[in-house]
C-alpha cells in the first residue's frame, strides 16, 4: 500500500519540462533583453566614434586638423570673411607644420 501511494505522489507531482505553463518563454526574454540593452549602450558609442572620426590608422582628428574643421564651419556660417580664413588657415598650416 505505502509502494502504491509513494509512486502515485511521485507520478502526480512530476512535471516535464515543458508541461509547466509559459515560464519557459522568461529565459529567452531576458537574452533578448541582455543583447538589447547590449547594443543600446555600446552601439552608441561605436556611432559617437564614428562621427567623431572613427577608430583605425587615423584615430581620432588630430588638434591641428580639428582646428581647420572648426575654422571651415565658421567660415561656412558666415563668421568669418574669405581673406579671415585663409589668413587663418595659412597660419594654422604653419603652425602645424614646425
Amino acid at each position: 500500500m505505502s509502494a502504491a501511494l509513494a509512486t502515485t505522489a511521485v507520478a502526480t507531482h512530476f512535471v516535464g519540462p515543458w508541461v509547466g505553463g509559459w515560464w519557459f518563454l522568461l529565459i529567452p526574454l531576458a537574452w533578448i533583453t541582455f543583447f538589447v540593452i547590449l547594443f543600446a549602450v555600446f552601439g552608441r558609442r561605436w556611432r559617437r566614434a564614428a562621427a567623431e572620426g572613427g577608430y583605425g590608422p587615423q584615430g581620432r582628428l588630430n588638434p591641428a586638423r580639428q582646428a581647420e574643421v572648426t575654422l571651415a564651419e565658421r567660415f561656412a556660417k558666415g563668421d568669418i570673411d574669405e581673406v579671415e580664413y585663409r589668413a587663418r588657415l595659412e597660419v594654422l598650416r604653419a603652425n602645424a607644420a614646425s
